[in-house]
C-alpha cells in the first residue's frame, strides 16, 4: 500500500511539473504574440503652427486607421522648423505653410522629391480686438496716428509675416507701417496678442482667426497676397521610418484628410 501511495504521489508530482511548464510556455507564447501585435512605429511630424488644430484631429483619425503608427507633432513657424531640420533634427515629415521653406530644403536634397505634395491653401485676414474703438476697416487705416502697434509674424520664420509684408509693400503701405510693427514668433502668437488687446491690429490666417477665443477679436477684411498661400508636405530624406511617414502623407492628402482640413477652413 505504501509503495502504491508513493507511486501515486510521484506521478502526481510529475504531472504538476508538466502542466506548470506547459502553462508557462503558453503564457510566454501569448505574451510574445501580444508584443508583436502592439509593436508601434513612432514618426515625428514638424508642421506649421497654423495647422495645429486640423492636424490634431487628423492624428486621431489617422491612428484609428493605423494603430501601428504613433504620430508626434512639432508645431512652430515654418522657418523655425526648416532650420531645425537643417540642423539635423530627427524629423520624418515636414508640412510647411510656405513653398519657400520647402524649396530651401529641396535645394539641399533634404526631402524626398517624389513624396512632395501640395495639400492645402489659406488666406490672410486683418483682425483687431473686439472692443477696439479705432476706425480700422482695412490695412490703409493702420497708417493713422491713432494706431500704435500692429502685430505680424516674423517674416524670417513665420510665412504669414512674409505674406503680410509682401501685401503691404504691394499696397504701398509697408514703409509707413514698418516702425509700428511688433514681430511675433508665429501666427498663433499674433492671434494671442490681438485676443489680449495688447496690440491694435494683427495679420493672421483666416483659419487661425476661426480658432480665436469667442468674443475676443473681429475680422476686418481679407488681405490679397502677392504669393498664393499653399502648404506643401514631404518626407525627409533622413527619415528612418519612411514607410510609416509616407502612410501619414498619403492620409493627409486623401479624401478623409481633405475633409478634415476643409472643416477647419483650409481649401484642400
Amino acid at each position: 500500500m505504501k509503495q502504491n501511495y508513493r507511486l501515486i504521489l510521484a506521478i502526481a508530482a510529475i504531472l504538476t511539473v508538466v502542466l506548470f511548464a506547459s502553462g508557462c510556455a503558453d503564457t510566454n507564447t501569448a505574451a510574445d504574440m501580444d508584443t508583436e501585435k502592439t509593436e508601434v512605429t513612432t514618426i515625428t511630424v514638424s508642421a506649421a503652427a497654423s495647422l495645429t488644430e486640423a492636424f490634431t484631429e487628423l492624428e486621431t483619425a489617422f491612428e484609428e486607421e493605423n494603430p501601428d503608427i504613433d504620430v508626434n507633432y512639432n508645431f512652430a513657424g515654418s522657418g523655425t522648423l526648416r532650420m531645425q531640420i537643417e540642423g539635423g533634427a530627427p524629423i520624418d515629415v515636414f508640412a510647411s505653410a510656405s513653398q519657400n521653406h520647402m524649396n530651401i530644403l529641396s535645394d539641399q536634397s533634404l526631402i524626398g522629391e517624389d513624396s512632395r505634395k501640395d495639400f492645402a491653401s489659406n488666406t490672410v485676414v486683418l483682425i483687431t480686438p473686439v472692443d477696439s474703438e479705432l476706425d480700422i476697416t482695412g490695412p490703409e487705416d493702420l497708417t493713422s496716428e491713432n494706431v500704435g502697434t500692429v502685430c505680424i509674424g516674423n517674416p524670417e520664420t513665420a510665412p504669414v509675416g512674409k505674406y503680410t509684408v509682401e501685401a503691404l509693400t504691394e499696397a504701398g503701405l509697408w514703409e509707413e507701417l514698418e516702425s509700428k510693427t511688433l514681430l511675433a514668433e508665429d501666427v498663433k502668437q499674433v492671434l494671442v496678442y490681438v485676443e489680449r488687446g495688447e496690440v491694435d491690429a494683427g495679420f493672421v490666417y483666416s483659419t487661425d482667426a476661426a480658432t480665436s477665443k469667442p468674443g475676443t477679436i473681429e475680422i476686418k477684411t481679407t488681405v490679397p497676397t502677392v504669393t498664393p498661400i499653399s502648404y506643401p508636405i514631404a518626407l525627409l530624406d533622413a527619415s528612418e521610418n519612411k514607410e510609416a511617414a509616407q502612410t501619414f502623407i498619403d492620409f493627409v492628402t486623401s479624401d478623409k484628410g481633405r475633409t478634415i482640413l476643409e472643416s477647419y477652413g483650409f481649401t484642400a
